[in-house]
């Protein structure tokens, strides 16, 4: 049993929209549709649970696969873990995807399923295409990092229900903030396979995403 979380609970506020920005219509449907309806299509999943306010979970329907909500949190990992807390007791598998990112394709999720399968935790990245430098606060150079071992971290991410619930035990013993899932793996040793993603897997943050994704779409309509 496979239960995706779906996370839909961002304010978008670097977006400077006055709703949420996965809630924007995007090619004629909002942001979070695009990814949720190709979620809903597959058949690996055997529940899906939207985290968002109440306003907006109009916005998610399913006759097919089993839909429920929770409750966004302060931070992300609190959004992720009122999503595990609602999730089925007997699921083998937690997949977690960012409402924002509208492009992220199946053959990378089915991908991501088998690996994570494989290794208990698994995540979608790209490789780094700049070169990374550490700097103090007063943006001065301290190292620069070797590029070719650097990966810029999407999602979906996937992890099985008991490396979750350890990690976040660690991140409540250690008062640890995580700003990614397969982070609450690495919190307690546990190993993390990539899987290669899409460039076009982003997340739309900034006006700028905005308009490459409406270039992506009107590229995708124009071929159709």
């Amino acid at each position: 049993m496979l239960s995706l979380i779906f996370l839909a609970g961002g304010s978008g506020t670097r977006m400077g929209s006055p709703i949420p920005k996965q809630f924007l219509p995007l090619g004629g449907k909002p942001v979070a549709l695009h990814s949720f309806d190709l979620f809903l299509s597959l058949s690996e999943i055997s529940e899906i649970i939207v985290v968002c306010a109440p306003p907006y979970q109009h916005y998610f329907t399913s006759s097919t696969t089993p839909l429920r909500f929770a409750l966004p949190g302060l931070r992300r990992q609190d959004s992720v873990y009122h999503g595990l807390k609602a999730c089925h007791p007997n699921s083998k598998l937690i997949m977690i995807h960012d409402a924002a990112r509208p492009f992220v394709e199946k053959k990378n999720i089915l991908d991501l399923i088998c690996a994570a399968d494989r290794t208990g935790a698994a995540a979608l990245a790209t490789p780094a295409s700049s070169t990374i430098k550490i700097c103090t606060p007063q943006k001065i150079v301290q190292q620069t990092l070797e590029r070719s071992t650097l990966w810029q971290m999407q999602t979906p991410q996937a992890l099985l229900p008991s490396i979750l619930h350890q990690g976040f035990l660690q991140t409540l013993q250690k008062n640890l903030e995580v700003t990614d899932d397969v982070s609450l793996a690495e919190a307690i040793d546990h190993p993390v396979e990539i899987v290669n993603g899409s460039p076009s897997n982003f997340k739309l943050t900034t006006p700028f995403d905005w308009l490459v994704a409406q270039t992506l779409i009107s590229a995708s309509h124009g071929a159709l």
